[in-house]
């Protein structure tokens, strides 16, 4: 009897056993379970990291600045090979106060839409006329009064308008001045020739060679043209403008967000006189007109 009563003892130790084993076993299964949670879970934390930083990414961290690297004082390469000009120095300065790098990104001035329009840069800031042009851009408040002119040599016999008959006329290609005279057909149809040249600095070797009659071009570089050659008695800006127009920063069509950013930075320089002073450093006065400065 006493061994009976050891063998059920034992057998049911035996059952107590393997459904301990059987319990291991359950918790062995479920914890792949519980790792493959807290996995997925630091996988998604992962994303999200990831995600954060291709958004901070695409954001950049910088401002890159499309302009022409041969249009002074707006934007050109100095001496020192640098990047430099008014509007560049301006758009590093917003760069600053927005906590971005600031980027100079040279371009061919007829590719500045596609370059636009592909994101390699933010925007256009190169004295960049907004009249004609309303509708292609969000753009900033204008920040500089400009016309269009007709520069000449100062011994040439024309004095006028009028007697750019006959006479060749070279602007740059896919300027403003090019645009004017496209709306001033009248004008332009007086011309011996109208052609286009990729730069200013040509343009003007082009004037002095003889190659030309005369350079229509914003007033604004004409005259730092002009002053910078260091002989200012060759040649002879015209009374008559052919247009007045307004200088802005185009951004791609929609980007307001960039342009407030751009924008409230701008009003702010304007306010605490720095875009004074960026102007008298490059022209030796105020030419700018955000805030009513003039």
């Amino acid at each position: 009897m006493k061994k009976k009563v050891l063998s059920l003892i034992a057998a049911g130790m035996m059952t107590v056993s393997l459904a301990g084993c059987g319990g291991g076993a359950s918790e062995t299964t479920a914890a792949p379970e519980t790792t493959t949670v807290e996995e997925s879970t630091e996988i998604g934390r992962e994303e999200t990291t990831v995600a954060a930083a291709n958004e901070e990414d695409q954001l950049g961290g910088t401002f890159t600045v499309g302009f022409d690297q041969d249009f002074p004082p707006m934007g050109f390469v100095g001496d020192d090979g640098e990047y430099t000009g008014f509007d560049l120095e301006l758009a590093q300065e917003v760069a600053t106060r927005l906590g971005l790098e600031f980027v100079p990104q040279p371009i061919a001035w007829d590719a500045k839409d596609m370059e636009l329009n592909s994101g390699t840069i933010d925007c256009i800031w190169n004295g960049f006329t907004i009249n004609g042009r309303e509708d292609g851009y969000t753009w900033s408040t204008p920040y500089m009064d400009n016309s269009q002119v007709f520069v000449v040599a100062a011994d040439s016999d024309i004095k006028t308008q009028a007697d750019l008959a006959d006479k060749v006329v070279e602007v740059q290609a896919d300027s403003s001045a090019e645009a004017a005279l496209k709306d001033n057909q009248e004008l332009a149809d007086t011309f011996k020739a109208l052609q286009t040249t990729p730069d200013y600095n040509t343009a003007f070797m082009d004037l002095e060679m003889g190659a030309v009659d005369a350079i229509a071009m914003d007033v604004i570089v004409a005259g730092y043209q002009i002053e910078q050659r260091g002989d200012a008695d060759k040649y002879v800006i015209l009374d008559e403008t052919l247009a007045s127009e307004e200088y802005g920063i185009g951004f791609k069509k929609g980007n307001e967000e960039l342009r407030d950013k751009v924008q409230s930075a701008l009003d702010d320089m304007a306010a605490d006189g720095t875009m004074a002073e960026i102007s008298v450093k490059w022209f030796g006065r105020d030419v700018t007109t955000i805030g009513g400065q003039e």
